[in-house]
């Protein structure tokens, strides 16, 4: 292990992302940010740093507590970092409320048909 490690590169290795160039996308679009601070791909983390990390609708708060060249199992991976109680809690509570919000909506009885399909495509088209 060592004590500096790329930003991209460890949010890769901690399987935050699948491939090194999403991991990339991500810092460079503003998803993540260290110390409270927006940072470019290249920029170094050290143990002991606080990252925050928006994917997808999920917000993790985290503090890196090792570092790892490599990537490696998941199980080894999760090790590599400390997620914040209040961060955790407030994902479980998003995803009781998508649950929820996903029960309570109807469920069609069949597909819809060739011409119901083009119906709903110029729908979202004139919207």
């Amino acid at each position: 292990m060592t004590e500096e490690i790329r930003v991209d590169k460890w949010l890769w290795t901690s399987r935050f992302f699948k491939t090194r160039s999403l991991a990339s996308e991500a810092v460079n679009g503003g998803k993540v940010h260290l110390n409270g601070h927006r940072v470019k791909a290249g920029r170094t983390v050290k143990i002991g740093n606080a990252l925050s990390i928006q994917k997808g609708s999920d917000l993790f708060e985290i503090t890196i507590v090792g570092i790892n060249q490599t990537r490696r199992p998941a199980k080894e991976a999760c090790l590599l970092y400390e997620e914040s109680e209040k961060s955790r809690s407030r994902r479980e509570q998003e995803h009781e409320i998508k649950k929820l919000a996903s029960a309570t909506r109807p469920v069609p009885q069949r597909k819809p048909g060739k011409r119901e399909r083009e119906q709903l495509r110029n729908f979202k088209q004139k919207q």
